[in-house]
Parts: C-alpha cells; sequence; structure tokens
C-alpha cells in the first residue's frame, strides 16, 4: 500500500507502519472474536424497573465500504420484563459491535437486537448520532452532517405513551 501511494516503506518513519497498521487494524475489529452473551453473563439481575436508559455513550467504528471512521454516540433504553443488566454492558454491548467493520444502520439494529435476545424485555430503543470520516474527507466533503439512525422494538415502538417516556428523556 505505502508502494501505490509512491512512498518508500524503508524511509524511516515508515520502516514499523505496517506492524503498527496491522496492529491498528486488530485492535479496531476486536469485536468479531467478542460474544455479547458472555460479556454480559454475570450483569444480569432479578428486578422490577421501568424504563433504563443510557444515554450518550461514545462509540467510534470503521465504514465497511471504506474503512474509515465513524464517530458518535449511542443511546441505548429498554423496558425491563423482570431483569435489568448492568449499565456498564450496554456500552460494552455497544463496543462489541462498533469493533466490527459496520454500517451505523446495522450498528444500530445489532445492539437492539442483542439486548432483547438477552434480557428479552418488553421493549428496546436504539438511537446513534454519528459522523463518518468517508463523508468529510471524501466525496461530497461534508464537515457537519450528522447521521440519525434507530431501531425500536415491542413497547418503545408500539406504545405511544412509552415511546413518548423514552424520547422525554433522551431529550433532558
Amino acid at each position: 500500500m505505502l508502494q501505490c501511494l509512491g512512498e518508500d516503506p524503508t524511509r524511516e518513519g515508515l520502516v514499523a507502519t505496517p506492524e503498527r497498521f496491522a496492529s491498528a487494524m486488530l485492535y479496531l475489529t476486536e469485536g468479531y472474536s467478542q460474544d455479547p452473551l458472555d460479556v454480559v453473563e454475570s450483569a444480569i439481575f432479578r428486578e422490577n424497573s421501568q424504563l433504563v436508559l443510557v444515554k450518550d455513550i461514545e462509540i467510534c467504528s470503521l465504514c465497511e465500504h471504506h474503512m474509515l471512521p465513524f464517530i458518535g454516540k449511542i443511546h441505548i433504553g429498554y423496558v425491563p420484563n423482570g431483569q435489568v443488566l448492568g449499565l456498564s454492558k450496554l456500552a460494552r454491548i455497544a463496543s462489541i459491535f462498533s469493533r466490527r467493520l459496520q454500517i451505523q444502520e446495522r450498528l444500530t439494529e445489532n445492539v437492539a437486537l442483542a439486548i432483547e435476545s438477552i434480557l428479552k424485555p418488553q421493549g428496546v430503543g436504539v438511537i446513534i448520532e454519528a459522523t463518518h470520516m468517508c463523508m468529510i474527507m471524501r466525496g461530497v466533503k461534508k464537515s457537519n452532517a450528522v447521521a440519525t439512525t434507530k431501531w425500536m422494538t415491542g413497547v418503545l415502538q408500539e406504545d405511544t405513551a412509552a415511546k413518548k417516556e423514552f424520547y422525554s428523556l433522551l431529550n433532558r
């Protein structure tokens, strides 16, 4: 790749670049070797609770089309059905799926469906707001564009009052 760019791979600043790049890629895609269920097993608790929402969890992922980063925040909420998940595990689930080559739409769905599968809650809501380097550094070159995606299930998709509560808490 360095030679294709017209660089000299034996140049002092570039000699270790292939190894550093490979190491970085393995780190940025470590989510392929992680299973959300393994991460949350010991953090599921029997508890009667209403809506749980953790917002502004920082995420970064690599766009599968250009392998450039997209960076933003994920907001995760769910209405429990007798079980809750340790709050930090929501961020861990988001991290697992964001550490794979992704598109934002699929990342939103993956996180929601993983929580639904693990907890079997009454409903799940996931919203991601992200800036995509492929839109900033190349192509249309729009630095202020923010993409928003959502995935809702159960009562957070169907029940107007539950949906209203979710968005009310999200916008505080």
